[in-house]
This record gives structure tokens, C-alpha cells and sequence, in this order.
């Protein structure tokens, strides 16, 4: 009688190796923001084999489905985004916590150097009103301070846009650039 048991024990542990060879199996790992854990429960339809690589580059994909989403003072839906509410839903997306406002991106993940970036980091500005951060967007191209980044704007164009670092007017109130990943 214990045989049957013994066997379906073996076959459970063997297809658990063989899921987690396979990259079906996400294991817990540390994203390195605080001490808290923020390794996400993967979206499957943007995940092929569980690295973070395709994990940034799903992040970044995601968000461009987004393009054109209207700009809305404190949206965070498919409805309407303000900028912090937009990095909020991309990432909420794949499971991974965010703060919900600007204000609470100063010390929040790794700071980096902006030639240091890649797909997926974010990159934070000041407010064009006052000297706070107030604008946040989503690192699309990694490419130093030419890097190109998805954001809801709330200037000129009202709506989910890529904009490049180089643009002179997010260069004169950029900040820093964080990785959360």
C-alpha cells in the first residue's frame, strides 16, 4: 500500500523539475527594492521563460499597448492615466508594487546612472511648478541620457506618449533614474 503512495511522490517531484528546467515555474527572487519582496507573479502572455530580461521587455511591451490612453488627473485605468498612475497599472500589471504617487519615488528602488539604464527603469522629473518630483515615465529605449521613455503627459499632447531624455525640456528637469527590477 505505501508503494503507490512512494511512486506518486517521485513523479511529483520529477515534474516539478522538469516544469522548473522548462521556465514554467517562476521561483521567488528578490527584485532588490527595500527589504520587502517584490518578485511578481508573472503575466503569463508577456512571460515566455521566466527571466527578468523578457520580464523588462514585457513591461515595456504592455505599456506600449497603452499609447494614446487619454491623460486624466489621477487616473490609473485604461480609461485615463496621470503619469504616476500609468507607471502604477504597467507594473501592477505583472504583480510587481510601485508606489501610486510621484511624491513617493525619491527613495524608493536603486538609484542608477542614466547611462546605466535599461528597458523597463524608470526615470523621474521634476514638477514644472515646483521643485518636487513630479513627472515619472517608463525607460522604452535604453540609450544614456538619449534614452526614450513611455509617460502620460499632461502637456501639450494629454495622452500616453515616448518622449526622448533628450527632449530638452524633461533634460532640464530630470532627476534620476531608479531601477525596480
Amino acid at each position: 500500500m505505501a508503494k503507490p503512495k512512494f511512486i506518486n511522490l517521485i513523479l511529483l517531484i520529477f515534474l516539478t523539475i522538469v516544469l522548473i528546467s522548462a521556465g514554467f515555474v517562476v521561483l521567488n527572487e528578490s527584485a532588490g527594492v527595500d527589504s520587502q519582496d517584490h518578485s511578481p507573479e508573472i503575466n503569463s502572455k508577456y512571460i515566455l521563460n521566466g527571466n527578468r530580461n523578457t520580464l523588462k521587455d514585457s513591461i515595456v511591451e504592455y505599456g506600449m499597448e497603452l499609447i494614446d490612453t487619454p491623460y486624466v488627473i489621477a487616473g490609473s485605468n485604461t480609461k485615463g492615466f496621470d503619469c504616476s498612475g500609468y507607471v502604477y497599472h504597467v507594473f501592477r500589471n505583472f504583480n510587481i508594487d510601485v508606489p501610486r504617487s510621484t511624491s513617493e519615488y525619491g527613495d524608493f528602488g536603486k538609484e542608477i546612472p542614466v547611462e546605466e539604464v535599461e528597458k523597463g527603469d524608470l526615470l523621474l522629473f521634476l514638477s514644472p511648478t515646483r521643485n518636487a518630483i513630479g513627472h515619472i515615465g517608463i525607460v522604452s529605449t535604453a540609450n544614456g541620457a538619449n534614452s526614450e521613455f513611455i509617460h502620460a503627459s499632461s502637456g501639450g499632447a494629454m495622452k500616453v506618449i515616448i518622449t526622448s531624455l533628450s527632449n530638452d525640456g524633461y533634460t532640464r528637469r530630470f532627476v534620476k533614474a531608479v531601477r525596480v527590477l
